[in-house]
């Protein structure tokens, strides 16, 4: 009984870092990062870049819903259109550090620039 007990607690604590708490992060090259578009997320949605160097995100729209054309990054005032199954670069310049969000215009699409 103890042992599918702890069982348990453990496989609830799993779903709960898997759904709420894991972050995939992208990693940083010199042609930038791509961002899928997929499902209601992007792919990564937390993207670390170095402050002080500008860089670029791709990103590839795979979802048909309407609420994924639009990506806006409200802190550069950056709105922009992203065509469906064709990459579309946003060039970001360089930053000072802190954490900046983007999403699609409902806010139903969520990620996070982190500058470090």
């Amino acid at each position: 009984m103890l042992f599918i007990n702890l069982f348990c607690l453990a496989l609830i604590g799993f779903i709960v870092w898997w759904f709420w708490l894991y972050s995939p992060e992208a990693p940083v090259s010199q042609e930038g990062i791509e961002i899928v578009v997929k499902d209601g997320v992007y792919t990564p949605s937390r993207i670390k870049i170095p402050s002080g160097q500008a860089t670029s995100l791709t990103f590839l729209r795979q979802d048909k819903s309407a609420c994924s054309a639009t990506l806006q990054l409200p802190a550069l005032e950056i709105s922009e259109e992203l065509a469906l199954d064709k990459p579309t670069t946003i060039n970001i310049p360089a930053m000072t550090p802190g954490e900046y969000a983007f999403h699609c215009q409902m806010q139903m699409y969520k990620g996070v620039l982190v500058v470090e």
